[in-house]
């Protein structure tokens, strides 16, 4: 199930690396490239939840679907991490530590797919709540204003991108832990 709805719509969130990255390099205002960068990550993240939802509601879910899901949230994640650290919104070192995790982590699961040990490094609660996370961060680091005149939303955002890395490290350590009883199952044969 290459070309289904859920699918396409995950194929949106990679086509919209560009175009985020790209709003930073045309010639309108800072105030202007901001909102239109913060109003495009939170349609093209919306994505996510949409065609996680209507792959399972139209019965079109597949190992490609389940595959290309979380890569496009990578993508999108760090594309825009680096976009924030390029605009000094974002520390360096928060950016190591989340494309650092998911370089690893990724790693590991081929590794531990690899082995037929895949269902001990599954998806799990720490790692979505930091992926909600980063994914709440980034539009308020990208928009990097004052929302209603009240929210300082490069604050909010700084705080959210902090958590978020806690949240990262955790995850993977998480991870590893699952993975170290089959890795050292493995190393002793």
């Amino acid at each position: 199930m290459f070309w289904t709805i859920p699918t396409i719509m995950t194929w949106t969130r990679i086509v919209a690396i560009p175009l985020i990255v790209g709003v930073f390099y045309t010639p309108i205002a800072p105030e202007m490239q901001n909102l239109i960068a913060t109003v495009m990550f939170v349609v093209f993240a919306a994505t996510d939840w949409l065609d996680g939802f209507l792959a399972r509601k139209l019965n079109q879910t597949s190992s490609f679907g389940a595959f290309l899901d979380p890569v496009a949230d990578k993508f999108l994640v760090c594309a825009s991490l680096l976009v924030l650290v390029h605009l000094q919104r974002a520390d360096v070192f928060v950016a190591l530590i989340i494309i650092g995790r998911e370089i690893a982590i990724s790693a590991l699961r081929e590794w531990m797919a690899q082995i037929g040990a895949s269902r001990s490094v599954a998806v799990h609660m720490i790692g979505k709540l930091k992926t909600t996370v980063q994914m709440m961060a980034m539009p308020f680091l990208l928009y990097d204003g004052r929302l209603f005149d009240v929210i300082d939303t490069g604050v909010w955002g700084t705080w959210l991108i902090w958590i978020a890395a806690v949240l990262t490290v955790w995850s993977m350590v998480y991870y590893l832990q699952k993975a170290i009883p089959e890795i050292r199952a493995r190393v002793k044969h």
